[in-house]
């Protein structure tokens, strides 16, 4: 959904209570939203479009049985804490926790109203469920992918820059899922010939000197790891892996479409469509406890031919052809 059109979504909102008043009064709800991002952040708008176009689809009409509040937390971890306490203290029905950074914050804030959370890797390592199967309290939702898939990305990084031969891979080292996705990435690296390092970043002074560092040495790659910290810096890891000429290999679509060279990851605007049919179900009744934790549905790969050439790397035909997007 483009900016405009998102815009104009939430702003109509204003002037539906005022026909729905000729109609039957329904019973209004409440949910809240947590976002990390700016409010003009485009990728989350667009995320955001997907989960109220579904809601609608469902029955759920802004100003006539139910209200969205929105909060922008930024990548700002104490201002997501207090955009999160600001929405418990609303008191809505239920609450749209979006990526791991804000679920601690709201949990925090709340035992009882329920949270569906989208774009988290390891809920249960995270604590915040018992069981994928059975969450077993007020929280539940989708999670990005199983560890085993972060193997997929040396392979990828191997199959379009088949001369690395070292590898760091960058992660927040505040995210439990690090470790998980790391052992993963290891567990593939001998048969591939490649020799992996985690580089633990805390900010983007760490992320440019260790980068740096790293890519002084040829045949170097780099595989950037979902979370917060990459999100918040996405356009100084693309200036860096540009910069130093490193075959890079990212978690989103995002990256690639503005410079990054390959991505492979869940198709997180599917994550918030299906999240809004859990919220759905929550607010009909259902409780987070007996909803199990979902995986992904939907996983793209995506290319850019542009930046390819700018690295001197030939993608394998065979490779764009399994893309589901190539960027030329």
């Amino acid at each position: 959904m483009k900016r405009r059109a998102f815009i104009a979504l939430l702003g109509g909102a204003a002037a539906w209570p005022l026909a729905a008043r000729a109609q039957k009064t329904e019973r209004m709800r409440r949910i809240g939203v947590l976002l990390p991002a700016a409010a003009d952040d485009a990728v989350f708008q667009a995320r955001m479009g997907a989960f109220l176009q579904e809601l609608a689809l469902l029955g759920w009409g802004i100003g006539r049985n139910v209200r969205i509040d929105i909060r922008w937390g930024t990548t700002d971890a104490a201002e997501i804490r207090r955009q999160a306490a600001e929405l418990v203290a609303l008191a809505p029905d239920d609450i749209l926790a979006g990526g791991i950074s804000t679920v601690p914050s709201l949990m925090q804030a709340t035992r009882t109203i329920p949270i569906v959370f989208v774009m988290v890797s390891d809920p249960v390592a995270a604590g915040f469920v018992d069981s994928l199967a059975r969450p077993g309290g007020n929280v539940t939702g989708f999670m990005n992918y199983e560890y085993s898939m972060s193997g997929k990305w040396l392979e990828l990084l191997k199959e379009v820059a088949p001369t690395v031969t070292r590898v760091a891979v960058l992660r927040d080292p505040t995210i439990s899922s690090g470790i998980g996705e790391f052992a993963a990435i290891q567990a593939v690296a001998p048969q591939l010939g490649i020799d992996v390092s985690p580089m633990s970043v805390r900010d983007a002074a760490e992320i440019e000197h260790a980068v740096t560092a790293f890519a002084g040495i040829p045949n170097s790659g780099l595989i950037v790891t979902a979370g917060r910290l990459a999100v918040a810096n996405r356009e100084l890891i693309l200036m860096l892996a540009a910069r130093h000429k490193l075959p890079a290999v990212y978690f989103e679509r995002f990256f690639v479409a503005t410079g990054g060279l390959i991505s492979y990851g869940p198709n997180y605007i599917d994550q918030f469509r299906r999240s809004a049919g859990y919220v759905d179900r929550i607010l009909k009744g259902e409780k987070p406890a007996d909803l199990p934790v979902q995986n992904p549905t939907k996983y793209e790969l995506v290319v850019n031919l542009k930046t390819a050439k700018a690295l001197g790397l030939d993608v394998p035909w065979i490779l764009q052809q399994r893309a589901d997007e190539v960027i030329e």
